[in-house]
């Protein structure tokens, strides 16, 4: 079965309990999101929210295209400091 990386940064590290994981590939950000928030709860929704992402090191502005069979996607809370 085709999967994508998803590889959690900071904030979203912390709050997913893991540093990246693996998962079908075939749906889109939105879906994929909505899967993530469901398998990790409470703590991941609200970073989720603010956060940005990048597929294969690009920003994502179409959440509705199916994400590709063997992309990273990488999950950016926002960042504090100067």
């Amino acid at each position: 079965m085709p999967t994508v990386t998803v590889r959690y940064f900071a904030g979203a590290r912390a709050a997913a309990g893991r540093a990246e994981e693996t998962t079908s590939a075939g749906r889109s950000l939105n879906e994929l999101l909505a899967d993530l928030a469901e398998r990790h709860g409470g703590r991941l929704v609200p970073v989720l929210a603010v956060s940005s992402f990048l597929v294969d090191g690009v920003t994502c502005h179409d959440r509705h295209k199916p994400l590709p069979a063997g992309a990273t996607i990488d999950v950016l809370p926002p960042f504090a400091g100067g």
